[in-house]
């Protein structure tokens, strides 16, 4: 099937979902939920082969553990698909209604974007958390993965497309692209005619490269350099268990921390905490001079350290004198996706939570909640950075647009 036939079954699609009852879209999204856990089996045959080849093409651990499912993740996608059913519907939602002094009742209500494409890497689970989403708030997707899970995300896709069929919803609702060629995806950027808005998901290199190409509208999203500020009010065992959850929990995720920052006054009692904690997890820390002083088997950090998403087990270090440079070492480096600081110190916190421009900003807990799950919304799109229509993590309400309902008795102007 070409692009534009596909863009044209899911304009189609679109124009019946805008008008489906939350309960025929809720029909779908349970089969869809149990039949990931019911033919678990082939999606994991399917995961094997892409791990398989993953593996025979040297790609690093992390990357490789973003790829890899297991029942146990397959499960908890599935449970991400009821949480979504199980949210309120926002389409049709009424915002706000006035009547004007001339008689004219003007109410605004929420209506779905349309046809959404998503274009993403490795992670397969994305197949899934994006489609039902856009399902549940009457968009149809295309959704476009990277070729290193093709076949997990066919048999994903696969399993949706059948859900969606058996519900009764149209052709057209979910669509897979399955040629994972450079021109097709740059095709994909420009399907004005049928695409309403591009959401990209993956590293620095596939945003920029939508973001510069596409002639569709995009959605920003996520590149994650995160940083974690121990201040000098800090409580050092707090801020040390927050940085090792934030940094090797799952470093290949974007809410990974990237960046630790320590002011000075408790930087000795924090890397006395902090050194052997990070060992044990095998972080490789590229520091500043201050840093290597108090920790032998640090590397000096590069300029380009600072500025690097690492998705893996390295963390930039900086020792700071104050908040103040601490917020405009963040500033510089970072990419607006979550920051934290750690503190007792309420007069700090607000200080910190008001100069930081970034989509989260966190005291005193760990970035990895920059989530659409762990944020109630049972799974997110994306974690927008931009400022425009939808910032952070992207549920159902960040899926919708608006339209101008006006009811009159006449009125003419």
């Amino acid at each position: 099937m070409t692009l534009n036939e596909i863009g044209i079954k899911a304009k189609s699609a679109s124009r019946i979902l805008a008008t489906i009852s939350s309960a025929d879209k809720n029909k779908a999204l349970t089969y869809i939920a149990d039949d990931l856990e019911k033919y678990a089996d082939k999606i994991l045959e399917a995961n094997a082969i892409d791990l398989a080849n993953a593996e025979a093409n040297g790609m690093k651990a992390s990357m490789v553990d973003r790829l890899r499912l297991t029942k146990e993740r397959i499960s908890g996608v599935a449970e991400g698909v009821r949480q979504v059913r199980d949210l309120p519907d926002p389409v049709g939602e009424v915002l706000g209604a006035v009547k004007r002094p001339n008689g004219l009742q003007i109410a605004k209500r929420r209506v779905p974007l349309g046809v959404i494409g998503i274009i993403y890497e490795s992670r397969p689970n994305v197949t899934a958390d994006t489609a039902v989403l856009c399902l549940k708030s009457s968009n149809a997707c295309i959704l476009r993965g990277g070729k290193e899970a093709i076949n997990s995300n066919s048999a994903i896709a696969d399993i949706m497309i059948d859900a969606v069929k058996r519900a009764g919803l149209p052709d057209g609702t979910v669509e897979l692209i399955r040629d994972t060629s450079r021109e097709t995806a740059s095709e994909m950027m420009k399907l004005n005619e049928y695409i309403d808005v591009l959401i990209p998901r993956g590293g620095a290199g596939l945003i920029n490269a939508v973001v510069n190409t596409a002639t569709v509208p995009v959605i920003q999203t996520g590149v994650g350099n995160c940083h974690i500020y121990a201040d000098k009010d800090c409580n050092p065992k707090m801020a040390v268990d927050i940085l090792v959850n934030a940094k090797t929990s799952r470093p290949s995720v974007c809410n990974a921390a990237e960046t630790l920052l320590i002011h000075k006054d408790v930087a000795d009692e924090f890397y006395a905490l902090a050194s052997e904690a990070l060992k044990e997890k095998n972080v490789e820390i590229r520091g500043c001079e201050r840093t290597l002083e108090k920790i032998p088997n640090a590397v000096p950090a590069t300029e380009e350290d600072y500025a690097t998403e690492f998705g893996d087990l390295i963390l930039a270090v900086k020792v700071v004198d104050s908040t103040d440079e601490a917020i405009a070492h963040i500033t510089k480096y970072g990419t607006g996706h979550s920051e934290c600081i750690v503190t007792e110190n309420y007069t700090t916190a607000n200080e910190f939570l008001d100069k930081v421009d970034a989509a989260a900003v966190y005291v005193n807990a760990s970035t990895r909640f920059t989530d659409g799950f762990e944020f109630g919304f049972g799974a997110e799109i994306g974690i927008s950075t931009q400022k425009m229509h939808a910032r952070g993590p992207m549920g159902l309400a960040e899926l919708t647009s608006v339209k101008y309902i006006v009811t009159g008795n006449g009125q003419v102007r």
